[in-house]
């Protein structure tokens, strides 16, 4: 029995913290909990840090995903099976009240040939067909056989009848010879002269009613004629009946106009679809176009939602999309408050640290569960760089004692580790503004104001002073494009503990004058911020404060 799956992800342009906590979580929780599997995503492309700190301990990267809205996989898909073409509908409208289905799908090599439905085979039955149906059907014997619940006295169950057509053989046999043709099928009773005319006549099939014996000689000469032989214990009424049941179902079956739809396919489309259309039931393939089962309007009432455990942030504006459709089960973070309404109770650990890394690295240490070398090196490497090796005011002594503890889990000197994680990340040269920009790109909002942050660390002051230069043109361009009012960006040195922050929009630059009184400034909507390295506990709580003044 597969396990019920719950997602581990973090916020859109994930960083270090991000993603590393989504996958040493989503390994705390696959020891706690055997009956689920947790799986860590990512809601973003990965940055050159985090890419470096993946490779160096040889972890892979979580995959990416663009939203967790509700798919046709998290339906409940009714396993139907395909069935042959060739199958009679009188066998078809059986398995249909068997299963308990009205839709049957025709099914070769798991591909969708056509649909037939209960209605479908209604249609067939009342609707007045000539005696030619059989053969313009190209029906097969044994059809012919299993619907009449008979027995093949002599022919092959697999020829098909292909031409002729069905008569009852009510007359006497001088009448019989002016209207039975070559290729017929003929019912009759157990008159021997009747049998006899038949096979004369070339009869490709004569079915004999009530059970009725057949003569050794009839038997000898229908296989000299080529002439199928079928026993029934039915009337001659009753056969009447049922043998066109034993037309095959592709002739009926509908292959025009199908809506199928992938298991990857949105729900909320496949409600819209549904809504216009009258089908019961609706085939579902896999990404591959093999059919897989069927789904009603039913089914969508009973439709599960993705569960998410959310890391490193609380608000649905950083959270990845479709996170309204999704049911959120726990939240770790370490940011201030902005959670996201939730439906039903969830668990929430938020604690004031410098990195989420450190709370999960906590909730290891009360589980006692031990940490790997692989994971402890992600939780390390995380803790360095939401603290910026311990220099951002946001780092606590609990972090650094998290951090120093991992590093010797993982067999790293923090130091030299450190140093050549910062320089991978901020290996800017080759980036395009866009590239730049939404490296660690958040939004916030206060009094019906939106704004964005954006940050980018290096260790080479004449690095940023190149970011800047191609970093403001773009900048005037998302201001205008995400519709927001202002847009901050900070270049933060991480050897001289200072950043140089762009403000732009109006009314910013009177903003970060209010938030930071006295903070020189460089050029216009350009200021030199010292001591500030912190994004979350330095500048957004001052910028939301003066917003909040204005």
């Amino acid at each position: 029995m597969d396990k019920k799956q719950v997602f581990v992800i973090g916020h859109k342009n994930p960083d270090t913290d991000s993603v590393c906590s989504a996958i040493a979580y989503a390994r705390l929780k696959n020891k706690l909990d055997k009956n689920t599997e947790y799986v860590p995503l990512r809601a973003g492309q990965l940055n050159e840090e985090t890419q470096y700190v993946l490779k160096q301990f040889g972890v892979p990267a979580p995959l990416y995903v663009t939203d967790v809205k509700s798919q046709v996989k998290d339906i409940e898909i009714r396993k139907v099976e395909g069935v042959n073409r060739n199958i009679s509908i009188k066998a078809a409208w059986k398995l249909m009240r068997d299963i308990g289905v009205v839709t049957l799908p025709i099914t070769e090599d798991n591909r969708l040939e056509g649909l037939i439905t209960i209605a479908d085979i209604a249609t067939s039955y009342m609707d007045v067909h000539d005696s030619t149906t059989l053969s313009t059907a190209r029906t097969v014997c044994k059809n012919i056989v299993e619907t009449l619940d008979g027995e093949l006295i002599i022919g092959d169950e697999a020829h098909v009848f292909d031409r002729g057509k069905v008569l009852v053989a009510a007359a006497n046999p001088d009448l019989m010879e002016s209207y039975i043709k070559m290729g017929d099928i003929v019912i009759l009773g157990n008159r021997y002269e009747s049998q006899l005319c038949a096979i004369e006549m070339q009869a490709s099939c004569i079915v004999v009613c009530e059970g009725a014996p057949v003569s050794m000689t009839i038997k000898k000469l229908a296989v000299e004629n080529h002439c199928t032989i079928i026993s029934t214990p039915h009337d001659t009424f009753t056969v009447s009946r049922l043998i066109n049941q034993s037309v095959p179902i592709s002739f009926f079956m509908r292959t025009e106009g199908l809506i199928t739809f992938s298991t990857d396919a949105y729900t909320d489309e496949v409600r819209q679809v549904m809504a216009k259309k009258r089908h019961r039931d609706f085939p579902i393939h896999d990404e591959r176009g093999n059919y897989i089962g069927m789904i009603s309007r039913r089914n969508l009432l009973g439709m599960g939602k993705k569960q998410i455990i959310m890391v490193d942030h609380n608000e649905a504006k950083q959270a990845v999309d479709g996170i309204d459709q999704a049911d959120i089960l726990e939240i770790i973070d370490h940011h201030k408050l902005g959670a996201v309404e939730t439906m039903n109770p969830v668990f929430f650990r938020n604690q004031p640290l410098g990195c989420t890394a450190t709370i999960i690295y906590l909730m290891y240490k009360e589980n006692n569960i031990d940490i790997d070398k692989k994971t402890a090196g992600l939780m390390c490497s995380a803790i360095l760089s939401d603290t910026l090796m311990f220099r951002s005011p946001t780092c606590t002594a609990s972090d650094v004692e998290a951090a120093r503890a991992l590093a010797q889990l993982a067999g790293i000197v923090i130091e030299d580790y450190a140093v050549g994680m910062f320089r991978a990340g901020s290996n800017l040269k080759d980036k395009t503004p866009e590239e730049i920009f939404f490296q660690d790109y958040k939004r916030f909002s206060v009094n019906e104001i939106n704004f964005g942050v954006g940050q980018i660390s290096s260790m080479d002051a004449d690095e940023l002073m190149d970011i800047k230069g191609k970093i403001m043109p773009y900048m005037e361009e998302q201001l205008h494009n995400q519709g927001i009012n202002m847009i901050f960006f900070m270049l933060t040195n991480m050897i001289e503990t200072s950043t140089v922050l762009i403000a732009m929009g109006q009314g910013s630059g009177q903003v970060i004058e209010s938030a930071f009184d006295g903070a020189p400034k460089l050029d216009e909507g350009v200021y030199r911020l010292e001591g500030v390295v912190s994004r979350k506990k330095q500048l957004i709580p001052e910028i939301l404060t003066a917003m909040s003044q204005e």
